[in-house]
């Protein structure tokens, strides 16, 4: 064959395999299936709280129910000033603590904003079926009484208050407080450099009038041992007449009287008013060196350490000491009512911790007092005249 016929021989096998290849059905590649993405994972965890929740620092109003196997309840109604007022409601506390701890009862407190809720109060404790309720403060006498005769079998303690007569489920708890009173008129007459101590209250009530007058007394009782004219402002034991705040509760009346009373001369003060009082601490702190305040109810140096470096002395009625007799005796069977008195002798009421700068022969002459007020040689109580 010639070289032209292999040519079209090789040209026509060429267009065959081109035809063939153009009349194949077309077919793709599976198109590689869509992939989601992966959902979103959470970065960050659920927010967790990060602080607990607020832990209640006192009690609910609600009354509840002893542990089982109790058989006494010592339930406390305060005055106004809280449970926590460093005084008076804070004192009678630490006896249904110190009962709770020695003697395994329980014990349970509500606490009075104002005069209205002391009726409320010692109602719940009473259907709480308490063993003993103890009221504190002089402004519960109506309150207690009314709640004690209606109600013959339920025991009650009251606080800086007798009943004349009294009665056969009361037990008043009251305390001598003009013979500590007097040891610390003579103690802060002693250590004035002005020639003037000062003192007020919170309210005129008995209950604080007695630290005043015990006051007075004892600075008059120093000048007529010494020779010299201390003068007392706040309070005249004899006209019964005086400053007062008018509350229980305002810090800032405390500062007010506290300044009011150094401005006219006075550089030691016993406010008598409970809280009240530190705000009277407070001015004094800030008066300066040669400045002191004493304290009433509890040791301030223990109560109110923050102010020991101008505290006197303290007018200690041992109120804790008392509730907590009263709770044994109720657990003893043999509460009776009646009328407890603290005095020096039963050591019911006292001095507190006595400044650093007090002169050991002062402090001499303050506790040779002591034994002749027990024996009645010096009147402390002008009432009593």
């Amino acid at each position: 064959m010639s070289k032209k016929v292999f040519t079209l021989i090789a040209v026509l096998v060429m267009a065959a395999m081109i035809l063939s290849a153009c009349g194949a059905p077309a077919t793709q590649s599976p198109a590689p299936a869509e992939t989601q993405p992966p959902a979103a994972e959470a970065t960050e965890p659920p927010a967790e709280a990060t602080e607990p929740p607020a832990e209640a620092t006192k009690p609910p109003a609600e009354v509840t129910e002893p542990p089982a196997g109790e058989t006494i309840r010592a339930c406390q109604v305060t005055d106004a000033g809280g449970i926590d007022d460093r005084s008076f409601n804070a004192t009678a506390w630490l006896g249904v603590q110190r009962a709770m701890e020695e003697l395994g009862i329980d014990g349970q407190y509500l606490e009075s904003q104002q005069q209205t809720d002391y009726e409320r109060n010692i109602s719940q404790f009473i259907e709480a079926d308490c063993d003993l309720i103890i009221t504190v403060g002089f402004l519960l006498d109506a309150a207690t009484a009314a709640a004690a005769d209606a109600n013959p079998d339920q025991n009650f303690a009251i606080v800086d208050f007798a009943y004349d007569p009294p009665r056969d489920n009361v037990l008043g708890l009251v305390y001598a407080t003009h013979q500590a009173g007097f040891l610390a008129g003579y103690l802060a007459a002693g250590m004035t450099q002005t020639g003037a101590i000062g003192t007020f209250g919170g309210l005129q009530i008995p209950s604080v009038t007695t630290f005043m007058d015990g006051y007075a007394l004892g600075a008059q009782y120093y000048n007529e041992v010494h020779g010299t004219d201390v003068r007392v402002l706040g309070w005249d034991p004899v006209a019964q007449t005086g400053l007062f705040a008018g509350n229980f509760e305002s810090t800032d009346d405390g500062r007010t009287l506290g300044t009011t009373l150094m401005d006219e001369g006075a550089d030691v003060i016993m406010p008598v008013a409970g809280p009240v009082g530190l705000g009277t601490a407070a001015a004094v702190q800030e008066r300066g060196e040669g400045y002191y305040i004493v304290g009433v109810d509890s040791d301030w140096t223990v109560s109110s350490p923050e102010y020991a470096d101008i505290i006197l002395t303290s007018v200690i009625k041992r109120m804790d000491n008392s509730v907590y007799d009263a709770i044994q005796q109720v657990i003893d069977g043999t509460f009776a009512g009646g009328i407890y008195l603290g005095t020096l002798e039963n050591e019911g009421v006292g001095l507190g911790t006595i400044h650093a700068n007090v002169p050991a022969e002062l402090i001499a002459e303050v506790e040779a007092l002591i034994p002749e007020i027990i024996a009645g040689n010096i009147q402390t109580d002008p009432t009593a005249q």
